[in-house]
């Protein structure tokens, strides 16, 4: 990225070359203007990651959650509350980094809890979401404000969302496969055979 900024600093240069009343098309003029701020934020949360992670933190935090937090749904929801207070992406990530692929498979029901309580749990306080901090200072918005006019509506859609996600989950009420799909089931047919999915024919394509 460096090395790419640096061609077109250099091009930019050559192009605009003593032309003073084409300054602004040049690289330094473009640099004046980034959120230089916001830049140093989320390296910032991706070095408060990645920091813990590495030092064994968060595995102690997960061994912390699985002894003494008796499902996976309480999991996701404290995490979604904790979102409340840190911003979702780096959130995320550390839970990632808390369990992985053995623990919960890909695409189970405790990374989909997690996707949902994470992403909307970061509304309930204006803090908690890099989009609130930004409209605190678009809006002049101040905390209290926050807290007392959205805060209760966010906290109610978010265990309105939990606990609607919970309900089609153990009744069953998934959403179809491809292969379901009626007019995706006749092009799959067609492709794949009809006795066939995608995966194996994919599978054994490759292993000729």
């Amino acid at each position: 990225m460096l090395l790419g900024l640096g061609m077109l600093w250099i091009l930019t240069d050559a192009i605009h070359y003593d032309e003073s009343e084409r300054q602004k098309l040049k690289v330094p003029h473009a640099l004046s203007r980034i959120d230089t701020q916001g830049a140093l934020f989320f390296l910032g949360i991706v070095l408060s990651v990645s920091s813990p992670e590495a030092a064994g933190i968060l595995r102690e935090i997960a061994n912390y959650f699985d002894a003494h937090v008796p499902n996976s749904e309480l999991i996701a929801s404290a995490i979604g509350l904790i979102s409340a207070l840190i911003d979702n992406i780096p959130l995320v990530a550390a839970t990632i980094g808390m369990y992985d692929v053995s623990s919960f498979p890909q695409d189970s029901e405790f990374w989909q809890l997690i996707a949902l309580c994470a992403s909307t749990g970061g509304s309930i306080l204006v803090i908690g979401s890099a989009a609130g901090v930004a409209f605190m200072g678009m809006e002049k918005v101040d905390f209290i404000w926050y807290l007392r006019k959205v805060s209760g509506f966010a906290l109610a859609g978010y265990t309105a969302g939990i606990a609607s996600y919970l309900v089609l989950h153990n009744l069953n009420i998934l959403q179809p496969s491809l292969a379901e799909v009626p007019f995706l089931s006749c092009f799959i047919n067609q492709e794949f055979g009809l006795h066939s999915n995608p995966l194996s024919w994919y599978q054994k394509q490759h292993s000729l």
